[in-house]
């Protein structure tokens, strides 16, 4: 399997709202490994799919920390280490109540510069499934990259998968562009707000059925509620969540979409792939960081 995204600094701040505006709040704050590209490849290798590789492209300073990160978790990292750009930096304010909900400050530095330069068709030798970060299509040059990207792996017969990532960063691109470029992709993985902006439905099962009418397969992150798979235009099926006391809701889309491709890549049938997906984002919300907290 081939992740291609984006590699950030997650720093993550917890803490007990209300925000203080203009002086301090108490905070418990961390620095680690994020981005939503290796958050996936991390939890795909973390949920048994085997050889899971990953191209991005990180900063001088920080490139041997997070290819030590992700050789720690089971990832093969081919990282384009960018001479200029910084690694991009997250910073995530965790209401540590009891939704844990979160508030992104995105600063993409050097995952904004991977291009088509950087790809290489011997990154799809022996892969049979490619996953695409949705931060890909918020820069010129990464649309570029997806375009041949997913070229290549339709000419191999590689199926391709996309998570749309962010519902601010959709917005200002635009949904007739969003789906013009996601064309030629096999399942998209968006979340329940992305879903609905990209097809104005209010519902998230009436979102993600219009959604299939684009692509083939959808499978929407419904959060609380589980998941939603659509096919084709007809009604979607819904798979339950599983219970979990939510400490850090960051990378929860991720864990999700990384076990759920983990789960194909065994001959799992989509909904028993999303009851994987959902038992990982369980495990995610109950720990502080996108990451796995350990092997299985």
């Amino acid at each position: 399997m081939l992740v291609i995204g984006d590699v950030v600094t997650d720093v993550v701040a917890r803490y007990r709202g209300p925000l203080a505006v203009g002086t301090d709040t108490a905070a418990v704050v961390r620095r680690l490994p994020g981005g939503a590209g290796a958050n996936v490849a991390c939890w795909a290798a973390h949920w048994g799919a085997g050889d899971v590789r990953l191209l991005g492209r990180v900063g001088e300073q920080e490139a041997a920390w997070h290819e030590r990160e992700l050789i720690g978790s089971g990832v093969r990292p081919r990282l384009v280490v960018d001479p200029e750009a910084a690694t991009g930096t997250v910073i995530c304010l965790v209401d540590s109540g009891a939704a844990a909900e979160r508030t992104l400050l995105t600063d993409s530095g050097a995952a904004l510069r991977l291009g088509p330069g950087d790809w290489s068709e011997g990154l799809l030798d022996g892969v049979v499934r490619m996953h695409l970060s949705g931060y890909l299509l918020f820069s010129g040059s990464g649309r570029k990259l997806v375009r041949v990207a997913v070229a290549s792996a339709r000419a191999r017969g590689v199926r391709v998968s996309l998570d749309p990532a962010s519902a601010g960063f959709l917005a200002e691109l635009g949904v007739g562009r969003f789906l013009e470029l996601v064309d030629g992709i096999d399942v998209l993985l968006p979340s329940r707000d992305e879903a609905c902006l990209l097809t104005g439905v209010p519902g998230t099962a009436d979102a993600a059925a219009e959604l299939s009418r684009h692509i083939p397969l959808v499978v929407a992150k419904d959060g609380p509620h589980g998941a939603l798979i659509a096919r084709s235009g007809t009604p979607p099926v819904r798979v339950a969540a599983v219970p979990a006391h939510a400490h850090d809701t960051t990378g929860a889309g991720d864990a999700f979409t990384g076990a759920f491709l983990a789960a194909l890549l065994t001959g799992a049938t989509p909904e028993t792939a999303a009851a994987e997906g959902c038992r990982a984002g369980a495990r995610a919300v109950e720990v502080v960081g996108a990451r796995p907290p350990g092997r299985e």
